[in-house]
């Protein structure tokens, strides 16, 4: 376990664990002219356009987790670099319809690659990608996204809890 996790909360531990990915990812695909942001918005738009899907902007951030400006401002500047192009959606005219340029598929196919090899370093001790473990870990991670977060919901049953806890 790594120095100072041996206590660390479950929240922090995923903190640290996104932290770690972002920076590696970064790293990896810096040298392709992605930061990890545009890495997640141009590989989700890959898969998308494999399957046929041509995305909004705000389905394509709704995929991803990343608000809606700030897939607006990526686009743009990946719009700019020539790996993607925006045009306007013919069935809604304030949608703004996304999909990779040769180029950018090509740069995205790279990426891929380089952050594959990324989770194989990551997921080797769980016994790598296609391990029991790392589906038990995938399913988990699922399981956890699922959940709506909202800071300003009051958990009373929580809070009796926490409260209990506190007298013992």
């Amino acid at each position: 376990m790594s120095k100072g996790s041996e206590n660390a909360s479950p929240g922090f531990l995923v903190w640290r664990l996104s932290t770690k990915w972002r920076v590696a990812v970064d790293r990896a695909v810096t040298p392709l002219g992605l930061t990890h942001a545009q890495y997640a918005l141009v590989a989700s738009l890959y898969g998308m356009q494999r399957h046929g899907v041509r995305p909004s902007q705000r389905r394509l951030a709704d995929h991803t987790g990343l608000e809606p400006l700030y897939v607006s401002k990526l686009a743009r500047s990946l719009e700019s670099a020539g790996l993607l192009e925006r045009t306007r959606d013919p069935r809604d005219p304030r949608a703004v319809q996304l999909a990779l340029t040769e180029q950018g598929q090509e740069r995205t196919r790279q990426a891929i690659e380089v952050v594959q090899g990324l989770l194989q370093q990551l997921l080797a001790p769980l016994g790598g990608l296609g391990s029991a473990r790392t589906r038990d870990f995938t399913r988990e991670l699922t399981t956890l996204l699922d959940v709506p977060l909202d800071p300003f919901v009051n958990d009373s049953e929580s809070d009796h809890r926490q409260s209990d806890k506190e007298q013992s």
